[in-house]
């Protein structure tokens, strides 16, 4: 399982690695599309982010924390998602009578996407059809949003993730 969060986590998760994304340096991506014409694949900025595309495309249970600001996932979340695009390819296929780029060795993943920070209903409605939409192209088969307040995000993960993929 890995956890991927903008968020501190102090607990320890058996069977689950923690990657907390703002101890990591992750540049923004250039559009530079070498990472499909270059060095398909291959992120050419080399940081931290490098590290983390893989893991996510091995992952079959993931689980997203992130802070939401104005329905969209805020700012460190979003530019390590904008740097798995190394996980496309620049071909097309249809997918649900619509068009996807194929993925290059992603596993179909079971998702928890946790959001804090937020509380108006309007900015949660747009989160969730933001991440329905995000679904395609991180090829979850299975994901549950949810919200929380900064204060239980610890509470609810562990709940969350012993309920589902923790072995008793």
């Amino acid at each position: 399982m890995l956890i991927l969060t903008d968020k501190a986590i102090e607990l320890k998760i058996e069977q689950a690695e923690i990657i907390n994304i703002n101890s990591k340096i992750i540049n923004f991506c250039t559009s530079c599309f070498n990472c499909w014409t270059k060095t398909p694949g291959s992120c050419v900025i080399r940081d931290d982010q490098v590290l983390i595309y893989p893991k996510i495309a091995m992952a079959k249970e993931i689980v997203y924390i992130c802070r939401v600001k104005y329905g969209c996932y805020d700012v460190p979340f979003k530019a390590m998602l904008e740097r798995c695009l190394p996980l496309q390819q620049p071909f097309l296929r249809v997918f649900q009578q619509e068009t996807h780029h194929e993925l290059r060795g992603v596993e179909t993943k079971d998702a928890i996407i946790i959001g804090y920070g937020v509380e108006a209903e309007e900015e949660k409605e747009i989160f969730k059809k933001l991440v329905e939409r995000n679904a395609y192209n991180l090829n979850l088969g299975s994901y549950k949003v949810i919200f929380a307040i900064e204060s239980e995000v610890e509470e609810i993960l562990l709940k969350e993730v012993s309920e589902k993929w923790i072995k008793q």
